[in-house]
């Protein structure tokens, strides 16, 4: 089965041994950090550092300033945290020369400083508080802006191939700096009512759609009260239905997925305008249509029309591949994405048969996350699991 790990540049920028020692792994391909969001990581084989705190969402390349005159959204450059002005193409031309074959990897709505220098372009809650990491989808200027980054961040020289996170809606939950919000239980049904939009643009999208924003609003406030008080960890759509009555429930999830469609739709067709001929386009997705955040909820039979593929989180076990694998009739990419960390919770002990477990429910490739955060024991684990 075909292997990638994932990889950020700072991994490969400035160590002279880190794209052989991936390639010994026994994987032959890298999905390499074009666009990213913000974050703090570790290090733990370069010579030079240990820790690299990318402080905001950015670019790890040259942007086409041409592309971006006029916009007032548009990438952000990388910090200090870049190792060169072109971290990206470094560290695909070490990859490359290592005999590997490199795929980008973009971010694109999940995007703290974008929210924070334009408020607007946040999700809204039924409680009026900004999601400032989380643009709002439906908004025809973020998703300009999003389908005008999938295609410059993903057609990156010499890849082969892209892998497009978040490509769909973000909600409440966010790995944020000191987080303090896990104090009441949510289940994936709040998390839901919690994640609904109420900024402008959504609006009017549930007033095309026959529903009053300020009642849907009410509504929602109304069946979360008792969560506040107790918690609740229901899940599934019978519980959101449950919350908000199952016709409001049927017509947010209407409007959310259409809005969701359209975007990746229009990000997987800008890639493909701008890509040679041969250019793999994935996405990291759920099966789940009213999940959202890295792995977006999607509707498998629709995105596998889409794109060439998707990317499953099988962290919790491969189940989640088995519903693609109902509509790869026509062929199409399923990888099944397993973290390889021990300490964020990965199992690379038990990866050969991981992988046997999810290749029988119709997994077609591997994705390990990932090669630069984990321990010279977990790599070991790897390579054993890979047969080297």
């Amino acid at each position: 089965m075909r292997a990638s790990a994932f990889v950020y540049p700072w991994d490969v920028v400035g160590d002279p041994d880190v794209a052989v020692r991936i390639a010994d792994l026994g994987v032959r391909q890298v999905t390499l950090a074009s666009a990213y969001h913000s974050t703090r990581a570790l290090t733990p084989r370069h010579p030079g550092h240990r820790i690299v705190t990318a402080e905001h969402a950015s670019v790890l390349y040259p942007v086409d300033e041409d592309r971006w005159a006029g916009r007032a959204l548009r990438p952000y450059a990388a910090g200090a945290w870049a190792p060169t002005a072109d971290p990206y193409g470094e560290a695909a031309h070490a990859l490359t020369e290592a005999g590997l074959d490199v795929h980008s990897w973009v971010v694109l709505a999940h995007n703290s400083r974008l929210g924070a220098e334009h408020p607007d372009t946040s999700v809204v809650n039924a409680y009026s508080d900004r999601y400032p990491w989380a643009p709002c989808i439906a908004q025809p200027a973020v998703r300009a802006y999003l389908v005008a980054l999938a295609a410059e961040a993903a057609v990156r020289p010499g890849a082969r191939g892209t892998e497009l996170e978040s490509c769909g809606w973000y909600g409440l939950a966010h790995l944020h700096a000191h987080d303090k919000i896990g104090g009441v239980g949510l289940g994936d049904a709040a998390q839901y009512l919690m994640s609904l939009c109420f900024c402008p643009a959504c609006r009017s999208g549930y007033a095309e759609l026959g529903l009053n924003a300020d009642e849907l609003s009410a509504t929602v406030r109304r069946a979360l009260d008792p969560v506040w008080s107790a918690g609740s960890l229901e899940a599934g759509w019978p519980a959101v239905e449950k919350l908000i009555g199952a016709d409001l429930a049927a017509t947010t999830l209407e409007w959310r997925t259409r809005t969701a469609r359209t975007l990746q739709e229009s990000a997987v067709g800008a890639v493909r305008a701008a890509a040679p001929p041969g250019f793999q386009v994935l996405l990291h997705a759920d099966p789940t249509a009213y999940h959202c955040g890295a792995n977006v909820g999607v509707d498998p039979e629709h995105i596998m029309r889409v794109a060439d593929g998707v990317v499953v989180p099988c962290a919790a076990g491969p189940h989640l591949i088995a519903p693609f694998a109902e509509h790869r009739a026509g062929g199409g990419v399923l990888a099944a994405n397993l973290t390889v960390v021990s300490g964020m919770g990965g199992s690379p002990a038990s990866l050969a048969a991981d992988v046997e477990r999810a290749a029988g429910l119709g997994a077609t490739e591997l994705r390990l996350y990932h090669a630069g955060l984990a321990s010279d024991a977990d790599l070991r684990l790897v390579r054993e699991a890979l047969g080297v």
